[in-house]
């Protein structure tokens, strides 16, 4: 699901002329998000590092929005990246010695991307500071039309060479809100996402409206 997303971002950059791909993060949001159906952050930072510590070279995890006891805004958070990598680790050191600022910029859904249309979601000064100062990729999904919708926003249009957008090749429409009703459905989420995370979503008992046994969520999970 959200693995082959991130790695169709990475394919995009192969043989780019401008950009390298070195990193990426996941963010996980803080508790004070307050969206219905999410797990304890606790739980879903440890759900990422168990999906990237055995099966990425390049992706990882930073807990610092998690731990935060607000609910941070994009921007806000873009700024922690690009000051922790470029201000405290001193951006990208090259082969010559010299160093670097790292390019940082949000990968998105197209979901997310056509939020940004709405004001009572995003604030126009974060727009700005995001999609000018650093940039956006945007994952599209199947039977959505990204530039469709960049031509009818001005603040995106006007930050358009700064929107990377990749086209799905391979239909794919499995998310994490699928994945969650799933569970609570007692439907299998073999192969949705890795092993280790759907045996820490059966052990810790999360999504389920109650208390069920591993056996009933999938008959076949563990066989």
């Amino acid at each position: 699901m959200l693995g082959y997303s991130v790695e169709m971002a990475a394919d995009y950059f192969n043989g780019h002329q401008k950009y390298e791909l070195i990193g990426g993060y996941f963010s996980p949001v803080s508790d004070y998000y307050q969206k219905e159906g999410l797990a304890p952050a606790r739980h879903r930072v440890q759900m990422c590092e168990l999906a990237t510590e055995t099966s990425s070279t390049w992706l990882m995890v930073d807990s610092w929005e998690a731990l935060q006891h607000s609910y941070q805004r994009t921007a806000v958070v873009i700024d922690h990246f690009d000051d922790e990598l470029n201000n405290n680790m001193g951006g990208l050191t090259l082969p010559d010695g010299s160093t670097r600022k790292i390019q940082i910029m949000l990968l998105a859904g197209g979901d997310l991307i056509e939020s940004m249309g709405r004001k009572d979601v995003w604030a126009s000064e974060d727009l700005h500071h995001i999609l000018g100062q650093f940039g956006c990729m945007v994952i599209e999904r199947t039977g959505s039309d990204v530039w469709e919708f960049l031509l009818s926003h001005d603040i995106l249009y006007e930050y358009k060479e700064n929107i990377h957008v990749v086209k799905q090749v391979i239909y794919n429409d499995i998310s994490s809100t699928k994945v969650r009703l799933f569970v609570k459905r007692k439907m299998s989420i073999k192969y949705l996402v890795p092993d280790a995370v759907m045996r820490y979503i059966f052990d810790n008992s999360l999504y389920a409206t109650k208390l069920t046994r591993k056996r009933d969520y999938v008959s076949f999970a563990f066989d």
